[in-house]
């Protein structure tokens, strides 16, 4: 009787993990590779919606996945690669964003914004987005003073013996309001 060795494609998943984890097993990696290539530039396409962006990422994060397999501790291989694809097309992301320079123009623009003495126009919204508050339930306006102040949610939580959940919802309903108020001059 002849025993017929097996191939790659026969493996199961778990053994294909396996064997790249303990051995780095390449042929187990090219197996796992063809298994999940598809999944993961779906994945790395919806993120871009760009092909030639996505096959990138889907490369790298084979690379990375490759690189980081000791670091693999069981579950779901599937899981895990998805995971490593969505920190790959964010870096790329983050490396791709334009970089906006600061010239001399914008920071003078930035100082005249908290210019101490606001001009007319902008002395004017300032009372009216006041008015408004007014007129807000008194928790949601508390919560949008503190908010405005600087104060996390956990320490307006503190502050108005509210739960963090119920601050998050005081905010965003008097946000919300104020927008459907004000209109424009938000």
């Amino acid at each position: 009787m002849q025993v017929r060795a097996r191939r790659y494609e026969e493996f199961s998943e778990e053994e294909l993990v396996r064997g790249l984890v303990e051995t780095g097993d390449r042929c187990c990696f090219a197996e796992l590779f063809q298994r999940h290539q598809r999944r993961i530039y779906l994945d790395c396409f919806a993120f871009f919606n760009e092909k030639s962006l996505a096959e990138d990422a889907t490369q790298e994060t084979f690379l990375r996945a490759y690189q980081a397999r000791e670091r693999f501790h069981g579950g779901d291989y599937l899981a895990w690669l998805r995971r490593i694809a969505r920190h790959t097309c964010i870096d790329h992301w983050r490396r791709k964003r334009p970089e906006v320079p600061i010239d001399a123009s914008d920071e003078e623009a930035a100082v005249q914004l908290v210019s101490p003495a606001p001009d007319a126009e902008q002395q004017s919204m300032f009372d009216q987005l006041h008015r408004e508050m007014a007129k807000l339930p008194e928790e949601q306006r508390r919560c949008l003073e503190l908010k405005i102040e600087g104060h996390s949610y956990e320490e307006i939580a503190t502050k108005t013996g509210l739960s963090v959940d119920a601050v998050r919802s005081h905010l965003q309903n008097g946000r919300r309001t104020l927008r459907l108020r004000l209109g424009a001059i938000v």
